[in-house]
């Protein structure tokens, strides 16, 4: 008899475990992947570490998750520092005075701000979607080349069928800083983020290519409690109807060139290029030297795409009629006694990762006695 039986060994998964473990709790970790590591699984491939299933980049103003973090790898100095590329212009993100002294030769931050007030002031009234909420952040030559493309092949929607609560605010920094994050700490792992989750797990017994729906009479009778990290509305039976997800495409290749783009990702914000970004994996953690020690690459061109049940969940559509089937979802959840919903698909929630390790410590906390 376990004490938990956790469903899913990504990275909410992992930390309950491991806490649980801690604490001399009797855990099983299944996965329905091959795996361990969820979505922050990354694979060696001739000295690169790949992350296969899109960039993870660690960042976190919270000391109690960095300190909680670090004891399971070294992370080095990477700092997230994007760049853009419209038709055959680049331009430095986020928002800064590199990104204005590109777009429009200014050179002071007065020049700038005078410009995006100007175009700012065309919307007269309170934004009704996300092109006129975007406008009325940042103007519309940056609007145009930089969001507009880009997040309509993200969403596949055109802006002006978006809701303008999608983009509350965007970043705009009167300075010549590249650094996308504001966060205190941020780093790559050293040896890749699947080393992380093996130490987590360790004295836990994980058993992959286990599908929960599959085994669940069986498996639920051999815990306790079950801490459930895959979709909500598919662990009840979509009773209330889908709740709805973007998902991703990647198309990954391994050239034999030691230098590819000069950056870990450059977004391509035109609409007619069918990717969003282009990730040259090597940069992640040989690049923040500037040094490149191998002498091939690895690139994975990202696309969005719509989900349809069977496939991989990425990013909850977390618009009004989503968030609302979702309370249904959540009243369930609230009812049971002996299952505790967690991580992106269990809560429902875009979480980065430390938000992601802060929740499984929180719910670690409350729950394990």
């Amino acid at each position: 008899m376990y004490d938990y039986l956790i469903v899913g060994a990504g990275l909410f998964g992992a930390v309950f475990a491991q806490q649980a473990n801690k604490k001399g709790k009797k855990v099983l970790v299944i996965d329905k992947r091959s795996h361990i590591g969820g979505n922050i699984y990354t694979e060696n491939l001739g000295g690169i570490q790949v992350h296969k299933y899109g960039a993870h980049i660690f960042h976190t103003s919270n000391k109690e998750v960095w300190d909680y973090i670090q004891q399971f790898a070294e992370f080095n100095r990477y700092t997230n520092s994007p760049v853009a590329k419209y038709k055959n212009e680049i331009y430095n993100m986020p928002f800064n005075m590199n990104t204005f002294n590109k777009m429009w030769g200014v050179t002071t931050p007065d020049e700038a701000q005078a410009i995006i007030n100007m175009q700012r002031a065309e919307i007269k009234s309170e934004p009704k979607n996300l092109e006129e909420q975007a406008i009325s952040l940042v103007g519309r030559d940056i609007y145009e080349k930089l969001v507009k493309g880009y997040t309509e092949k993200q969403w596949g929607r055109k802006a002006t069928e978006l809701p303008a609560f999608i983009i509350k605010r965007l970043p705009v920094r009167m300075v010549y800083d590249n650094n996308y994050f504001n966060d205190k700490y941020q780093g790559i792992p050293i040896g890749g983020y699947t080393k992380i989750i093996e130490k987590m797990l360790e004295g836990v017994e994980v058993r992959l290519d286990t599908d929960f729906f599959e085994n669940k009479e069986e498996l639920t009778e051999n815990a306790d409690k079950i801490i459930f990290t895959g979709m909500i509305d598919e662990y009840y039976n979509y009773c209330y109807g889908e709740l709805e997800y973007r998902s991703l495409k990647f198309e990954t290749e391994d050239l034999p060139v030691s230098n590819y783009q000069g950056n870990a990702v450059i977004n391509y914000t035109e609409y007619e290029i069918p990717y969003t970004r282009i990730i040259e994996h090597k940069h992640f953690e040989h690049g923040c030297q500037g040094s490149i020690e191998t002498n091939h690459t690895v690139i994975t061109r990202e696309y969005p795409a719509s989900w349809n049940r069977g496939e991989e969940p990425y990013y909850p559509m977390n618009d009004e009629k989503n968030n609302m089937l979702y309370e249904k979802y959540k009243n369930l959840a609230e009812k049971e006694d002996n299952v505790i919903f967690g991580g992106r698909l269990g809560m429902y929630r875009y979480f980065d990762m430390h938000n992601v390790i802060a929740e499984a410590l929180k719910c670690a906390k409350e729950n394990i006695k």
